[in-house]
Formats: C-alpha cells, structure tokens, sequence
C-alpha cells in the first residue's frame, strides 16, 4: 500500500467503517454464503445508513444463521415473529420475511445455475469486475444499466427489497464494481 492512507470520502472515522472499507467493499467475492450475507444486509439496509448495518453485522449473522442460506430458508412464522424483538437486529417485519422469501429463492438460482456466483457474475461483461475511475464522490452513480438488469431479474424470480439502488450497492459491496475514488489507497493498479 504505497499511497498515504487515503480513504474514499464516504468512509467516515469509525473504526467499523474503516474496517469495512479497507478490507472488503469493492473486492470480489465468490462464495455463494458472503454473497448471501450481502444480499440480505443490503436489503436490511433499504432506506437506512450501511454503518448501522455494519455495527448490527454480527446480530445478523447470529439471528440468521451464520448467513447459511439452506437454514433460513427453513424459518417458521414463529422464527420470524421472535426476530421482532431481538435488538440486533433491524426489527422490521417486512424485512424479515424478505430475507426468508428471498432465502428460498436464492437456493433456487443455485440449483438452476450451479452456485448464486454463477448466476450473478454472468450479469457482468466477460463474468469480470468493473474497475470505475472516479475522481469525485458525486459522479458515482446510484444504479447503473447492469444493476437494473439484475433488479429486474431478481423480482422477476419474486425477491423482494433488490430494487437498482440496492443492486448497485450489492455490487459495490461484492466487488463485482470497484467503485473506490482514484485518491483512495485501496484503489486497485493506481
């Protein structure tokens, strides 16, 4: 890491988020469990800030079982009305069941294509990541032709909460986007 410890400027100075940002957003990821993992934390985080995602990470990998994606497909309705009161957690109903409805659904994908990675990096040019130059944080976009592809296909194939948005960040978060500023150290062959 020759650069001075420039970060991208949306990283703030919590240590979770640096962590985050250091370590993971915008490096691919393969295995079909962490790409489960962000799929329902990005929906989790429909219309609240990822830092407190981030910081409720680990109720989320307790309450959902590891992120085992076979085993929260199997949540009962009294599974889900317990989670209401488990603080770790967001504790919203409709997020809840989304994460169970699309639990299911993502086994589904694996048996029709062999694994969710598969599924999903088919979606990107040559299955490869996109490796943006972004100067400032303002040019990044929300959503991008790519992502309302997958949204659409997604909720064609009934999951809920994966709208162009969530998509998007799902691809920041996986890698299949590296959306890191030029000014940022972790920003790849820079």
């Amino acid at each position: 890491m020759g650069k001075a410890q420039t970060r991208c400027t949306w990283c703030t100075n919590d240590e979770i988020y640096i962590n985050y940002h250091d370590l993971e957003w915008g490096r691919p990821i393969h295995e079909d469990k962490r790409l489960f993992e962000f799929l329902l934390l990005e929906g989790a985080q429909a219309g609240l800030n990822w830092l407190t995602i981030l910081k409720k990470r680990e109720g989320y990998r307790s309450a959902f079982a590891g992120f085992e994606a076979d085993r929260v497909a199997c949540f009962t309705e009294e599974d889900k009305i317990n989670m209401l009161s488990n603080p770790g957690i967001i504790r919203n109903r409709i997020k809840i069941n989304s994460a169970v409805n699309n639990a299911e659904l993502f086994l589904n994908i694996q048996q029709e294509f062999g694994s969710f990675n598969a599924y999903i990096w088919a979606f990107m040019p040559g299955n490869q990541a996109i490796i943006n130059q972004w100067e400032n944080q303002a040019d990044i976009p929300a959503s991008t032709e790519i992502s309302v592809a997958i949204s659409k296909d997604l909720r064609k194939r009934g999951f809920t909460f994966v709208g162009p948005v969530i998509c998007y960040a799902f691809m920041q978060a996986t890698g299949m986007v590296d959306d890191h500023l030029l000014s940022c150290f972790r920003k790849e062959g820079v």
